[in-house]
């Protein structure tokens, strides 16, 4: 089964609104078994919407419209809709009884605009929207099926598991896809593949792997289609525990998993608290950390040290270290992230020092060079690395490579 989706509205065209709805539709079509094969967004405009309707038509088994069924004369999708089928428009009791009890609830008036959204055409199955006006729609025309949901999120997601995922199931008999995804970090793509090319040589055809990097790290997501999903996730696994042999030390999840969050976890179990003190990097680390809820029960605080003076005067760095040394160096960073780990009284303490440009570099200490360390009560270590010549990537990936790098310091004790 080959899927399509069309997301309506001259906004997502401008950028003014970013498009999450393909990316929710995409994951829940994969669960179902089906293949999201197209994926486009429109203006709100007739011949545009008729346009995508008969490339898709033409080319996917079910195709999936978003956006365009406000009561606004800007919200044309069902009005091209019923022109594409050559139906009309008919008013719809029970939707209509609806749209009057939401009003009714709210103590608002019933404009004569919200009466339409109970007209819909004639050849269509309602979507009930039990959290909106707007009902979704179920087109079953010459084998194809058009599903057209409203493009709020909150009411396209209810309709589409409720209404819409029911109706597909019943109507079709789809193959299984099992997807697992490992979540990798410090190593880039070309390296990750090299390591593991005799696990990736061996798959079978029905066994498919996806390298998704990103900065400073890559996804490595199994798919497998078939007909038995219990037997594809025990051959997937087979796969998994290879690659773990290979690379577990630049594995720190699954799924949707953050390095944060699992650096979190890992804080939280072991009952142990961390506290940063940061230069190049402007508070970024804390910022990382605190974004998962619960932090404050492993986090205590952060000095952003980004003047000498600071660094000296709150962290007691020497000044001796500050002008023989410079403060992207090793004895700079070991000392701030051992003066913040007993300031704040954690049982670690990160810091970070480097020049994240675009000016700053020189042929000793070029852009991109930062130094991490990691303070414990028993050591503390650190370790170099450039980055590049991107200020917003060298602070990114050193908010990953700190994190790391006190993942694996606490799983190796």
């Amino acid at each position: 089964m080959n899927a399509e989706i069309i997301t309506i509205g001259d906004e997502l065209l401008i950028g003014q609104v970013i498009d999450t709805n393909s990316a929710w539709l995409g994951q829940q079509l994969s669960g179902l078994g089906i293949k999201l094969c197209y994926k486009s967004s429109i203006s709100d405009n007739k011949v545009a919407i008729l346009n995508a309707l008969k490339d898709a038509e033409l080319r996917s088994d079910i195709i999936i419209l978003t956006g365009g069924l406000g009561p606004t004369k800007d919200d044309i999708t069902k009005v091209t809709i019923c022109e594409y089928f050559n139906t009309s428009l008919v008013q719809n009791d029970k939707v209509l009884e609806w749209v009057q009890s939401i009003f009714r609830f709210r103590k608002m008036p019933m404009l004569d605009v919200n009466n339409m959204q109970a007209l819909v055409p004639a050849n269509c199955e309602i979507l009930w929207n039990k959290n909106g006006t707007a009902p979704g729609m179920w087109f079953d025309v010459n084998d194809k099926i058009f599903i057209s949901l409203p493009g709020v999120p909150f009411e396209m997601k209810t309709i589409f598991e409720e209404e819409a995922v029911p109706k597909i199931n019943s109507k079709f008999k789809l193959p299984s896809i099992f997807h697992r995804t490992l979540q990798t970090v410090s190593i880039g793509e070309s390296f990750l593949a090299k390591k593991i090319e005799d696990i990736e040589n061996s798959l079978p055809s029905y066994i498919k792997l996806a390298y998704l990097p990103s900065v400073g790290a890559v996804r490595l997501r199994f798919s497998a289609y078939g007909e038995d999903k219990i037997s594809l996730e025990k051959e997937v696994e087979e796969y998994v525990k290879q690659v773990y042999e290979k690379i577990s030390d630049h594995i720190y999840g699954e799924g949707d998993a953050s390095l944060t969050q699992t650096l979190g976890n890992l804080l939280k179990e072991r009952k142990q608290t961390i506290s940063t003190a940061e230069s190049c990097t402007g508070g970024y680390i804390a910022h990382q950390l605190t974004s998962v809820p619960g932090s404050s029960s492993y986090f205590m605080g952060s000095i952003v040290c980004y003047a000498n003076k600071i660094k000296t005067q709150e962290l007691g760095v020497s000044e001796d270290i500050l002008r023989n040394n410079g403060a992207v160096s090793e004895e700079c960073v070991m000392q701030m992230a051992q003066a913040v780990r007993l300031k704040m009284n954690t049982t670690f303490g990160i810091s970070c020092s480097g020049i994240a440009g675009p000016d700053g570099g020189t042929n000793d200490k070029p852009l991109g060079t930062v130094w991490i360390a990691i303070a414990s009560e028993k050591e503390t270590l650190a370790q170099v690395f450039n980055f590049g010549d991107n200020r917003e990537r060298t602070i990114h990936r050193t908010g990953l490579m700190a994190m790391d790098m006190l993942r694996k310091k606490i799983l190796k004790g």
